[in-house]
């Protein structure tokens, strides 16, 4: 780059901030006015000029910046790889499908073999168990935590249970050491679904390192966001590169884009029933994918990765203002953290009880005409959508907490956009509901 071009960059990137405080929201909170949503970017001006730099020096594909955020994202959840992905359902696809790699001999899963996951969880958990022919073994979840616990799965294990995918609902951990532990002992994977909680700790250590594998999501709902983009981490190398192989075609060769024979021996494989010597960079090894992000979604990434302790400070407080505004209402479970955690929370649920005086339909109308956001506690209790109905899956055990989740429970937000103004709002406007009924 000439000092000339140098100098033009940084007069754009100048700019770039100049525009960033021109068309900066009005931060003045108008209750039953202004929306308080349930989750959402939190970007600044530097996030604009991470993407933007990455745009002027056309990273359009996935490249140097891609494999610096994969380093760092690595280094934060204690594992030795992480590869990115375009979003967190291909992740969680790239996690479940490499447990099937041929590459993994005696070990790989199978056509019919079954995978112990929860019935109150987001579909595209358990849809890569689907997609793989593995059957899902459904177990329920304890209210106020809204996870399963290892009894229960300890219990769900059959003659043909292979791996256990979890993941850590609303950014609250699951009891992940001792459910680790139990794989150990199983001779079991387990796969953390660590979408909602990046940045959350179990027993001082992030989520997201347990597991034989990891999956993220940077959707913009999320702690971090790429925009859309996901991760898949493991702190196992033959896994790592199986990972690397389906998402970049299902290719053999490890080489980087642009790059040319890392291995020296890029002439010299014979692999399969091709000829001696075919081209390393076309042999394919995986019935794979291009599941890649770009350096433009990975530079905005890695941007956000230096704010996450900030965000989640932020969602911890959020949470616990809220937690402490409801306490005293009636006829309203509140959410608890699993003991030993630390949870970088996704949200705030909430479950009215069996015998309050209301429904949840109509305290959520009533938030939502104060222009609070709702949601779902995701699918509810999955055995009962549509999507799932004709498929094979075994339910282990009584699904009446999933039940419950799916006829009562639903979530607000926590996330670091929402302001102390507006969770006093909130914490009002759930008194105001309750009052009516006094």
């Amino acid at each position: 780059m000439t000092t000339e071009s140098a100098e033009t960059k940084q007069r754009v990137l100048d700019l770039v901030r100049d525009y960033d405080k021109q068309t900066a929201p009005d931060a003045v909170f108008r209750p039953g006015v202004t929306p308080v949503p349930t989750s959402g970017a939190v970007l600044t001006a530097e996030d604009r000029v991470a993407l933007v730099e990455a745009a002027l020096e056309l990273r359009i594909a996935s490249g140097v910046t891609a494999r610096q955020f994969e380093r760092a994202f690595a280094r934060e959840l204690g594992v030795r790889k992480a590869h990115l992905a375009n979003s967190g359902s291909s992740a969680n696809l790239l996690a479940i499908t490499a447990l099937t790699s041929p590459q993994l001999g005696a070990d790989a899963l199978k056509p019919g073999d079954e995978v112990i996951t929860v019935a109150a969880g987001f579909p595209t958990t358990v849809n890569p168990i689907l997609q793989n022919g593995l059957v899902p073994v459904f177990v329920d979840v304890e209210l106020g935590t809204y996870n399963t616990t290892p009894d229960r799965v300890a219990a769900a294990i059959g003659p043909r249970t292979r791996a256990i995918v979890l993941a850590h609902t609303l950014g609250n951990p699951f009891a992940a050491e001792e459910m680790a532990d139990l794989a150990r002992a199983r001779g079991l994977y387990l796969v953390e679904d660590n979408c909602d909680a990046v940045g959350s700790r179990y027993r001082g250590r992030p989520t997201g390192g347990f597991g034989d594998l990891s999956t993220a999501s940077f959707y913009p709902a999320h702690h971090i966001t790429s925009g859309e983009g996901g991760c898949v981490a493991t702190g196992n190398p033959v896994l790592a590169r199986i990972v690397a192989s389906l998402r970049d075609w299902g290719r053999d060769c490890w080489c980087e884009p642009g790059e040319d024979d890392a291995c020296r021996k890029r002439f010299a494989y014979r692999l399969g029933d091709l000829p001696p010597g075919y081209d390393h960079k076309y042999t394919f090894s995986h019935v794979g994918y291009n599941l890649k992000t770009t350096d433009l979604q990975a530079a905005l990434a890695l941007n956000q990765l230096g704010r996450l302790g900030e965000f989640a400070a932020a969602r911890r407080e959020n949470w616990r203002r809220l937690r402490a505004g409801l306490a005293d209402l009636p006829w309203l479970l509140l959410p608890t953290p699993t003991p030993d955690s630390e949870p970088s929370w996704f949200g705030f649920a909430v479950t009215p009880t069996a015998d309050a005086p209301y429904r949840r339909g109509d305290l959520v109308r009533f938030l939502e005409s104060r222009r609070i956001a709702t949601r779902m506690l995701f699918a509810g209790n999955l055995v009962r959508q549509p999507a799932y109905a004709g498929r094979e899956f075994r339910v282990a055990g009584s699904l009446a907490n999933s039940d419950a989740v799916t006829e009562r429970s639903f979530w607000v937000g926590v996330f670091p956009g929402i302001t102390a103004e507006m969770v006093d709002y909130v914490v009002a406007s759930f008194h105001e509901w309750t009052a009516r009924f006094a």
